[in-house]
């Protein structure tokens, strides 16, 4: 079985018939039809079921796809690599946006100095976003806040983030020295938008002890919390280490609450680690535990 011949097979699974498949790679319908044949016999496995004008793939189709699918990506990588050998190499990173917002902007810079070589291309978004494209092969690795809820990626912690409560001077919990999880009940809440690890700490903390809460506003960006938090209108829940460089806001503990969460590096599961990635990776473990201390 060759390059080609899993490249036919995975056109004619995406576009259900020999025709479509022809047209889509330039190329005749006789050898289409031959090459899914071929793999079909050759294996001693049905890949389609053949209805009128159209394949519909079956079980065993299914699965074949997924290898088909990472085994093009491994080779499109390869090809890639050494097109580009001899050029200075490019890491596409993502980040969430408390991470990549707040963290990594020292940490990439001391990056680029120690290995001048290497180009790199961050770029920030919710966590559920930079998930997906990390997934679609968009994104070389990541350094994400929360969790990522994916068996296809590969995860390592590397910091805890402390996180805490935040309201504006004039809110009435602003005097207080600490409050108990029970008393956000109903409470207007300022939260990050959905995909975002910031929204879902939140929610699982209140969620899980069965406090309803009123999402008064949604915003992207923690600076929009940290403004809307310190004009009165409702308290949030965000990393310390952002709310620490804002007087606007005041900090209250919570009693009854763990209040942490994990920083982690993620990329997927069958991504190769070049020597590249693998510098990357080690930088930021050492930038993260200097941090922590």
């Amino acid at each position: 079985m060759t390059i080609r011949d899993l490249e036919i097979f995975v056109a004619v699974a995406e576009t259900g018939g020999i025709g479509t498949a022809a047209k889509k790679l330039y190329i005749s319908q006789p050898t289409v039809s031959h090459a899914i044949s071929q793999i079909e016999k050759g294996y001693h496995v049905k890949l389609f079921e053949r209805l009128s004008k159209k394949m519909l793939i079956t079980a065993t189709g299914e699965e074949f796809l997924q290898y088909a699918h990472h085994s093009l990506n491994h080779f499109k990588n390869m090809e890639h690599f050494l097109y580009h050998a001899s050029e200075q190499q490019t890491i596409h990173i993502g980040a969430s946006l408390t991470v990549g917002g707040f963290f990594l902007t020292d940490m990439i810079s001391g990056f680029e100095q120690e290995h001048p070589h290497l180009r790199v291309r961050v770029y920030i978004d919710n966590t559920k976003k930079i998930v997906r494209q990390l997934l679609d092969g968009s994104l070389d690795i990541a350094v994400l806040e929360g969790d990522t809820l994916s068996a296809e990626t590969v995860t390592e912690v590397v910091y805890e983030d402390k996180m805490v409560l935040i309201c504006g001077k004039e809110h009435p919990f602003a005097n207080r020295s600490s409050i108990r999880l029970q008393e956000l009940k109903n409470a207007d809440c300022v939260l990050r938008e959905e995909g975002s690890g910031t929204r879902d700490f939140l929610i699982r903390l209140t969620e899980k002890q069965g406090i309803p809460i009123v999402e008064k506003w949604v915003c992207h960006s923690s600076d929009a919390i940290l403004n809307i938090v310190s004009a009165g209108q409702g308290v949030s829940i965000i990393s310390e280490a952002i709310a620490a460089h804002e007087p606007r806001v005041v900090q209250i503990p919570l009693e009854d609450a763990v209040m942490t969460r994990k920083f982690r590096i993620v990329y997927h599961k069958d991504k190769f680690i070049s020597s590249a990635l693998k510098e990357f990776i080690t930088e930021t473990r050492s930038y993260f535990h200097k941090v922590q201390l």
